[in-house]
């Protein structure tokens, strides 16, 4: 178990330190309101952990310990929208429409209320 908590804290300072990496270059030509740094994060770590579990599907592409490094690690830490999306295809494929529905409406609805009631709290 120790073993995996490091795979998996090594791949998280991998994914944290290049989303900040990520934001630094985009905000610099990014002289909008979009907040295109974190977008273009969500939408790369969402590309990457389907090609991670795309290529651990086709065979023994990769170990577990793998997985963990890049999805859960890198992936992770880079945004957890990946694992939310990932989750969410699961759901898709596995025909829980009412779950599927449920969890992406209460995920970002509560997600923003929570961020907010945060914010509410520390004024």
């Amino acid at each position: 178990m120790y073993r995996i908590v490091l795979v998996v804290g090594s791949g998280g300072f991998i994914g944290s330190v290049a989303r900040y990496l990520t934001q630094q270059v985009i905000s610099k030509y990014n002289t909008g309101v979009y907040p295109l740094g974190t977008f273009f994060a969500n939408i790369l770590g969402c590309l990457c952990i389907g090609l991670i579990y795309g290529f651990s599907e086709k065979g023994n592409w990769l170990s577990s310990e793998w997985r963990f490094f890049l999805a859960t690690g890198i992936c992770g830490g880079y945004t957890t929208f990946s694992a939310f999306s990932y989750e969410s295809i699961i759901l898709l494929k596995s025909e829980n429409y009412s779950v599927l529905f449920l969890y992406i409406v209460l995920s970002v609805s509560l997600g923003i209320a929570a961020t907010f009631l945060g914010v509410f709290l520390t004024k």
